[in-house]
């Protein structure tokens, strides 16, 4: 259990871009049109609740189904640079379905927009590269970022604008795609 701030920075900007936050204000907009109401902490702890427990039960889950830390790092690797790619070039890989958004704000917020199987993969990658107490402690600032995000999507929305937000989305996007060609080197390695 040692404390490194560089890992603790990079759990913490990798998951920010897979979680993409700032990238989704809009469909939390369109969410809390629809619903009347965003529940924000409800949302942000339901979200941490299952990363948590997929942080510490994913490589039994993989055990089980008899996949490898190394495969599934790669695999986790594969889906960000999607994510990535979807980021930089403003296509949609990954459609959400439109059910979920009628549904309560907890389904579509906390799962799948936050902790989806994007988050979920990084988790499990991140878990072959970094100390489990940063990783804890990046989680930790993400969900801070998250609840904060989420108390202020309206305003955010009014002060950075659209243009603004694709210029976020795309920088983190680049070092998405960086990280996980990172990740899968080092998954081939294990």
């Amino acid at each position: 259990m040692q404390l490194d701030f560089t890992q603790i920075l990079s759990v913490s900007l990798i998951l920010f871009s897979v979680i993409d936050i700032l990238g989704s204000i809009p469909i939390i907009i369109n969410l809390r049109k629809k619903a009347g109401v965003i529940h924000s902490f409800r949302a942000t702890f339901v979200a941490g609740v299952i990363m948590v427990i997929f942080l510490f039960l994913g490589d039994r889950i993989l055990g089980l189904l008899g996949i490898d830390v190394g495969s599934f790092a790669i695999a986790g690797a594969l889906i960000m640079f999607l994510i990535g790619m979807e980021m930089v070039l403003g296509i949609e890989l990954f459609k959400s379905d439109e059910e979920e958004a009628s549904s309560s704000s907890i389904v579509p917020i906390a799962f799948p927009l936050i902790a989806g199987p994007g988050t979920m993969t990084s988790l499990i990658s991140l878990r072959a590269e970094f100390d489990l107490t940063n990783i804890l402690i990046g989680i930790l600032i993400n969900l801070l970022l998250i609840y904060v995000v989420l108390k202020s999507s309206s305003w955010l929305e009014k002060k950075i604008g659209h243009a603004g937000f694709n210029v976020i989305r795309k920088v983190f996007g680049i070092i998405l795609l960086a990280i996980s060609i990172k990740l899968f080197k080092n998954g081939i390695a294990i």
